[in-house]
């Protein structure tokens, strides 16, 4: 054969020497009458990973592997809910990531907008492999609503003010580099922190990180929460109450397991996968792979343990007792199955929504939140929004409003807000009741929380969702 006629098999250029190099291995082997060399070639080419440890085609699969056998990327179906709120741009990612090779299923949720390789509010199930992008860099970011024992009546009373503001102000930190001085205690801080490099040589970072509340749209606030019915799971009667909410995660050491990872990942990518660029994965059968798992797994850890830190330290400044509570990441990837096979469900700005299950949907600072629990939706992967979602870049936020004109607006309506930044105001999120009205079939509503008291990162520092 010549290189034309193995050009028409499929094998790229610099794949040709190889190719024919085989075809004399075959000869000296005495296999050319046996075999049907053109049959075999474009089996290699189509699969080239099953070839590697042929005695004839082995080495024309390495190269195959090493100088990227052609890709033709088929994006899996997936079901947007909103589309008319969703750009074109995060459709695309979203097709992108639907795309790889382990790729069984999707969901695109309404508060969807442009992330790193997966889109925010992006969904997706993956056969053994995990994408540390489609995880997120803040891994197992994450909501918790915590019902405190004080009356809302407390909101409207001017002494009292200063009791919300303290509490806020003493009970966390915000900033990119925000940590304490003196660690806080937690059990966390205990579990094996050997999992991989990065983790143990962050873990002291972390220590001093923990009860912190990081940048961008991370927040901690006050607000009255209503239940129009009562509630057995939470263990509360319709009515009004006081209620505590946060939204934060695994601060810079998840930063860094990301990071990490996804470099690993990247510079694991056989050549012909080289353009799916931040989607690049780990296999969970591979040491690099059980080790990111393990980390990541850690990592989820760590944010419950740093909510926790926080609540309790707000909630024992305020003077209040916790009586009832809902919390959920939207940053994670979960071993989970559907369709009757276990895969790797990531989650980027999505809300587990199992049937039954807890958990809660913020809005702005000036909007909603909500308690919802899960409908089981197949299609959506058991999963809703983890908010409003963006549609406004942080840049074109900052150039259109003015945070202290904001501040006097919300102040009239009923919300004190004690530090934000421009990027993070009420118009440039989405309007949270249509996202609710979009996935109606994905939750139904328990609870509505409306903020009081509002804390965010001031500095303008960014954070991805």
């Amino acid at each position: 054969m010549n290189p034309r006629q193995l050009e028409k098999l499929g094998v790229p250029p610099l794949c040709v020497p190889a190719a024919l190099q085989a075809i004399h291995a075959a000869a000296k082997l005495d296999l050319l009458r046996s075999l049907d060399i053109k049959k075999s070639i474009r089996a290699v080419v189509e699969d080239p990973d099953a070839h590697v440890d042929d005695g004839v085609f082995g080495s024309l699969a390495r190269e195959l592997i090493d100088h990227g056998a052609v890709w033709t990327p088929q994006s899996v179906e997936f079901r947007t809910w909103g589309a008319a709120g969703i750009d074109e741009a995060s459709v695309r990612q979203m097709q992108e990531a639907c795309s790889l090779p382990q790729a069984v299923a999707g969901a695109l949720m309404p508060d969807a907008h442009v992330g790193y390789g997966l889109p925010i509010g992006g969904v997706l199930a993956l056969r053994n492999a995990v994408v540390p992008y489609a995880v997120g860099v803040d891994i197992a970011c994450r909501m918790k609503l915590s019902v405190l024992d004080v009356p809302p009546a407390l909101f409207d009373q001017e002494k009292q003010q200063s009791r919300f503001d303290a509490a806020l102000e003493n009970g966390t930190r915000f900033g990119v580099g925000g940590e304490y001085r003196k660690p806080l205690e937690h059990a966390v801080m205990d579990q094996d922190w050997t999992v991989s490099r990065v983790t143990r040589e962050n873990r002291d970072k972390a220590w001093r990180q923990l009860g912190t509340s990081g940048s961008g749209n991370h927040f901690a606030e006050f607000g009255v929460l209503t239940l129009e019915h009562d509630d057995a799971e939470l263990g509360l009667a319709a009515g009004t109450y006081t209620a505590f909410l946060t939204h934060s995660g695994s601060r810079g050491t998840g930063a860094a397991v990301c990071s990490v990872f996804s470099g690993i990942a990247r510079n694991q990518l056989p050549r012909k996968y080289e353009s799916v660029g931040r989607l690049a994965w780990l296999d969970l059968d591979t040491q690099e792979g059980r080790e990111y798992w393990d980390s990541m797994n850690l990592m989820g850890d760590y944010a419950a343990a740093n909510h926790d830190c926080i609540h309790r330290n707000v909630s024992n400044l305020l003077g209040a007792e916790i009586i009832a509570g809902v919390e959920n990441h939207h940053n994670f990837a979960w071993k989970e199955t559907h369709g009757g096979e276990e895969l790797i469900v990531h989650r980027k700005g999505a809300t587990p929504a199992a049937a039954g299950e807890l958990g809660v949907i913020p809005g702005s600072m000036a909007d909603p939140a909500f308690i919802v629990r899960g409908k089981g939706n197949a299609e959506s992967l058991n999963s809703a929004s983890h908010g409003a979602g963006r549609q406004m870049s942080r840049t074109a936020a900052r150039e259109k409003f003015t945070w202290r004109s904001t501040q006097k607006d919300l102040e009239k309506k009923g919300v004190r807000v004690l530090s934000a930044g421009a990027d993070e105001v009420p118009g440039v999120y989405k309007n949270i009741l249509d996202v609710m009205r979009e996935q109606r079939d994905l939750v139904d509503v328990v609870g509505r929380f409306d903020p009081r008291v509002v804390k965010m990162c001031g500095d303008g520092s960014k954070a991805e969702d």
